[in-house]
């Protein structure tokens, strides 16, 4: 069976039709936004992590039915004018970026844990709690950390406040 989904998608509006066993990431990747991976497939790892209205979620385990009149933001979206976000920037800035695959899913937990919490103070340990749903074989987290540090506008070099 079939349904109809309406959805803004990186800023612009589409109409698609879907099967309605579909997950988001299989229509996300069936329109070449390949920034979401799918690494585990049951929501564990967080490879597929886009925004839906500014939520963090696992796009393998989100119908693309239940997008119908959402807005839905992933890595590829977030570069404006040919300039990285401030969170991608902090990414590279930090050495946060090491094979790729899980990147784009970490950008975007990191974006809406940033576009949440700008302006008020955060431990490193809300900062890791919010990112414990994004699994990286490749880094120690501490770059990642000092990423979504540096733009809520800490300093990267501050000594942890829990012991690290």
């Amino acid at each position: 069976m079939r349904k109809t989904v309406s959805c803004t998608i990186n800023g612009r509006a589409y109409t698609l039709s879907v099967d309605v066993r579909q997950s988001l990431l299989d229509m996300l990747r069936e329109l070449g936004l390949t920034s979401v991976k799918e690494g585990c497939g049951v929501g564990e790892c967080g490879a597929c992590t886009v925004l839906v209205n500014g939520r963090a979620i696992d796009s393998c385990i989100y119908l693309a039915v239940w997008a119908h009149g959402k807005t839905i933001r992933t890595a590829e979206g977030e570069a404006a004018d040919g300039r990285m976000s401030a969170v991608q920037q902090a990414y590279v800035d930090a050495g946060a970026v090491q094979c790729g695959f899980c990147t784009p899913g970490l950008i975007m937990t990191s974006t809406a844990f940033v576009e949440r919490h700008r302006g008020r103070k955060v431990s490193r340990q809300e900062i890791r709690r919010a990112h414990a749903g994004n699994l990286c074989r490749c880094t120690g987290y501490e770059t990642i950390i000092r990423a979504v540090e540096k733009c809520l506008g800490r300093q990267a070099e501050m000594p942890s406040d829990d012991g690290d």
